[in-house]
């Protein structure tokens, strides 16, 4: 809880310098985290500890479900632009368009040739965004299988969280083996110098809560420094 506390406080002083309220008072660049990862790997409860020492005023949370019809009218790209932070902003994406090469190519709902192609196109977007300034801190919260079943079985036997369990979650778990090969062909081709992905073990709860804060605020630190702020 400590560390925790620590790498939030810290958190706070920087996203103030981003934000120009403090240091050299000028507005920084504009931050995006993207989250993906297992069902039940803790996603949520990571997020709710990166944003909870924050203005809300200055952070934008968005979730991700399957496209809406006229988003499919779309390149898949395109909806996920208006979501994106300016300078001095911060942004946190609970899925993202990696959905492409992950969900998407898994059930089927786009063709191969389509998440064959999109490796490349994210890649490219991605390059795009940090040469205009964007610090992207990319996390996949990885589950072991074990860890997975008895949380789903906790959620089962919980009436106030069954809610957050349906019977996609668990159809989703049984197609774990192609899910896997698809995971592992997206951190391996969409893992670039300018925005590589970060694995947090996700079976211990408090260790990935403060290793993504941490993760954010060296991100955030390293990019300052290349540009020569003082913080």
């Amino acid at each position: 809880m400590a560390r925790l506390e620590e790498a939030q406080q810290r958190l706070l002083r920087l996203r103030l310098i981003l934000g120009g309220q403090i240091g050299e008072q000028k507005i920084g660049p504009p931050l995006t985290c993207v989250f993906e990862g297992w069902d039940a790997s803790g996603k949520g409860g990571a997020i709710k500890r990166l944003v909870a020492p924050l203005d809300p005023r200055f952070v934008r949370v968005s979730q991700f479900a399957a496209p809406t019809y006229d988003e499919k009218r779309h390149h898949f790209l395109w909806r996920f632009w208006p979501k994106l932070p300016g300078w001095g902003g911060m942004a946190v994406f609970d899925r993202s368009w990696y959905g492409r090469v992950l969900v998407e190519r898994v059930e089927g709902f786009a063709t191969k040739e389509q998440w064959q192609r999109a490796y490349n196109e994210i890649v490219e977007f991605e390059r795009t965004l940090v040469a205009e300034g964007m610090i992207i801190v990319k996390f996949w919260m990885h589950v072991s299988e074990e860890e997975q079943l008895r949380r789903f079985e906790d959620r089962a036997n919980d009436p106030l969280r069954q809610w957050k369990l349906t019977q996609e979650d668990w159809r989703n778990r049984e197609k774990r083996p192609a899910y896997e090969t698809a995971v592992n062909e997206m951190l391996e081709r969409c893992d670039p110098t300018w925005a590589p992905w970060h694995v947090i073990p996700g079976d211990d709860k408090h260790y990935a809560r403060f290793a993504v804060v941490e993760a954010v605020c060296d991100a955030i630190e390293a990019e300052l420094r290349r540009r020569g702020h003082e913080f």
